[in-house]
């Protein structure tokens, strides 16, 4: 760092204007930091970054009653990679995948940076790989989503993987070899386990798996019969959480996306006073109608023992979630 003052002071003045909601001495901080000369990738990565990681932390723990996300990791990367340079078009966040390639046919980039923030988009992610990658266009991946040591990354089949901006910016100079157009791979080609379907059927009934086991949950505990609409939307919606992750977790084969997201939420419902019990009820209700599929009850009994072993102590989101 160049500038006079420390990182470590930026982020908690940042941190006490923008906890106390003030916008105004929140961006005074960074101008005057600016002015002292701290460069423009450290406040984004150094100060900016990591105070807004523990917006989400704090959000988690119940100490801040309201947090609005923003998809900041993929501009915070595009920033970076402006100031060494390059040229970056932003495409925004879930942009369809047509749209994709035919942009990438119109602009011939030297590569595609995929961020991902949430692991359930993961398996539409690894159709924009391959998608950008039958044509000849590297893909560059990174975000929490595709794991701390970016293992999903390289299950995806992208061709890096890069765990923050600096990073990013360090591969793309490296250079990203390109490969010629090539047949589209299907998503069994790099996960052979999906043969088993496990994963098309769970998505395929994912309204009605999150209807029978709300009404399962109502019939077996008075308290869940009890709820007003309210409570029964956010119950119902909780459970199709559940689903999303469970699938996910099917489509990597990967049971650690399943228990960390239940361990988080358990701790997320702990800070709240709302009693984490209705994971391991909600987990057993859809247990009873996933008797046919192995895979996904391996994966209900392993978050079923992580809730038991695990204490609740809310902190950032695991891979993103939020």
């Amino acid at each position: 760092m160049t500038g006079r003052t420390p990182a470590a002071g930026l982020r908690r003045r940042l941190w006490d204007a923008v906890s106390a909601g003030d916008e105004h001495t929140a961006f005074g901080v960074l101008d005057r930091a600016a002015a002292d000369g701290v460069d423009e990738e450290t406040l984004l990565l150094d100060v900016i970054a990591p105070v807004q990681e523990r917006i989400g932390a704090e959000w988690a723990a119940d100490r801040v009653s309201v947090v609005q996300e923003h998809a900041v990791t993929a501009r915070l990367v595009a920033e970076v990679l402006a100031l060494r340079g390059w040229r970056v078009d932003c495409l925004g966040a879930q942009t369809p995948i047509p749209h994709l390639v035919a942009h990438l046919h119109r602009t011939d980039p030297c590569a595609v940076l995929l961020s991902g923030s949430v692991p359930t988009r993961l398996p539409t992610a690894h159709t924009a790989v391959t998608a950008c990658q039958a044509i000849g266009v590297p893909v560059l991946a990174g975000g929490r989503a595709f794991g701390p040591d970016g293992r999903h990354a390289r299950a995806l089949g992208a061709d890096r993987w890069a765990a923050d901006a600096r990073g990013a910016a360090a591969v793309l100079a490296a250079g990203l070899p390109r490969a010629g157009p090539s047949v589209t791979r299907q998503a069994v080609d790099d996960l052979p386990h999906l043969t088993d379907q496990e994963y098309t059927l769970v998505v395929r009934s994912r309204p009605r798996l999150v209807r029978q086991a709300l009404a399962d949950l109502e019939t077996g505990f008075p308290a869940v019969r009890a709820h007003g609409e309210a409570q029964r939307e956010r119950t119902a919606e909780d459970i199709a959480h559940i689903v999303d992750f469970l699938a996910t977790a099917l489509y990597l084969d990967d049971a650690e996306v399943f228990t960390a997201f239940l361990t988080w939420t358990a701790a997320v419902l702990e800070a709240r006073r709302v009693p984490a019990w209705s994971l391991v009820s909600g987990l057993d209700a859809l247990a009873g109608r996933l008797h046919d599929f192995p895979r996904a009850l391996e994966l209900l009994r392993l978050g079923t023992a992580a809730l038991l072993d695990s204490p609740a102590r809310p902190g950032p989101a695991p891979y993103g979630h939020s």
